[in-house]
């Protein structure tokens, strides 16, 4: 999503712990909000450029992008 700010994929999060993970994407982009999701939660599928969603179980499951 390259008209979004700054970076917007932290593929090296994976296997890491949600709260940690949901820290380091909000200080490599201020411009986001992380948000820490249980996996298999249902959410909107709308689009936006200040929002990560951070899908947990236990750790980090997908690699957390801008959506």
């Amino acid at each position: 999503m390259s008209f979004c700010e700054g970076k917007n994929s932290w593929p090296e999060l994976v296997g890491t712990k949600g709260e940690e993970a949901a820290a380091t994407i909000e200080k490599e982009n201020p411009n986001v909000n992380a948000v820490i999701v249980l996996e298999g939660t249902p959410v909107t599928m709308d689009f936006r450029c200040d929002r990560v969603r951070v899908w947990v179980d236990g750790t980090v499951v997908r690699v957390p992008v801008i959506a």
